[in-house]
């Protein structure tokens, strides 16, 4: 095995690398790598420091598909930096940056993972907003834009949506923002621009999620047709690092744009999709920012239940 030695040496510049710069999901698996463990034996490993994970979570921890969060994960975390001989805290520290340490802190952007993590919260919200999980309307068309802001955090949201009514009586829609790690919900503003007004407007503020009455002052039929615009006015968060939009079920168009200040541009650019919410990362594919309006966007011409989105890297 001659090149045994020269192997070794680049596992480990690798891992170091990713221990400085994540994200955890590479550093794990980096670490895991770079000891020349199967996670079959990682598993052992941690049941004798008396933590148990399967190896299925393991798998999905260093794939980038599910973090840890309870505390009991946590644990664990703690016990891999043991037994895969890394630096103490070196592993919960890229989880802390990330918006899922120790802390319970939000992951650092609207990921599918807080989407689902928030969705207890979400259901409160909409129970005080006398929101039925079926809203009574069927989505045609849906377009957002983002800003991000010279501070790289999102500055706004601006959505525009094409409905139509799949029932009689249909008078309002409930719009859900979801604010990236440190947001402030309670100062953020949600303004009606088309065809709509603002109605009720609640908040969780440990989650940073948004919830808001959007009324049409009319009242639709069963196959009816509408167009309403409105946008939040965000600005509140850290960095912003990816947007992610859920689909419960199929639907129409859905087009995505990120648009960055000219102060804050990212070195990279991707889009993605899910199908579930354990599902790894598919359909990855970069997007080239266009030069004068500094923008990326993805359209889908027909959306399926699962979960689309834009990442970016800071350099």
């Amino acid at each position: 095995m001659p090149y045994a030695p020269q192997h070794a040496d680049v596992a480990t510049a690798e891992l170091d690398s990713a221990l400085r710069g994540g994200p955890f999901h590479v550093a794990l698996r980096a670490a895991i790598a770079a000891r020349g463990l199967p996670l079959q034996r990682v598993q052992h490993h941690l049941s004798r420091h008396g933590v148990k994970v399967g190896v299925t979570s393991l798998s999905y921890w260093q794939q980038g598909a599910r973090r840890p969060q309870r505390p009991e994960s946590l644990r664990a975390v703690r016990a891999l930096e043991e037994i895969l001989e890394l630096p103490e805290e070196s592993l919960i520290r890229l989880l802390a940056d990330s918006g899922q340490g120790p802390s319970g802190l939000r992951p650092a952007a609207r990921s599918y993972r807080s989407l689902v993590e928030a969705s207890g919260v979400l259901d409160q919200l909409l129970a005080e907003l006398d929101c039925p999980p079926d809203g009574g309307l069927h989505t045609l068309g849906h377009h957002e834009r983002l800003r991000i802001g010279a501070r790289r955090e999102l500055a706004e949201r601006e959505s525009h949506h094409i409905v139509r009514a799949h029932r009689d009586g249909i008078d309002r829609f409930v719009a859900v923002h979801h604010g990236d790690r440190g947001a402030e919900p309670e100062r953020m503003r949600v303004h009606a621009l088309e065809n709509c007004r603002t109605g009720r407007v609640r908040w969780h503020r440990d989650t940073g999620v948004l919830a808001a009455e959007l009324l049409f002052d009319t009242r639709l039929r069963a196959g009816d047709t509408f167009l309403f615009r409105y946008g939040v006015e965000d600005g509140t968060a850290d960095a912003s690092h990816e947007y992610v939009r859920g689909f419960d079920s199929p639907g129409g168009q859905y087009a995505l744009q990120v648009c960055f200040d000219a102060a804050a541009l990212p070195v990279r650019c991707h889009r993605f999709a899910q199908h579930s919410a354990a599902a790894p990362r598919s359909g990855c594919q970069d997007l080239a920012l266009s030069g004068r309006h500094r923008s990326v966007h993805l359209v889908e011409p027909r959306v399926r239940a699962g979960f689309l989105g834009i990442g970016w890297d800071w350099e």
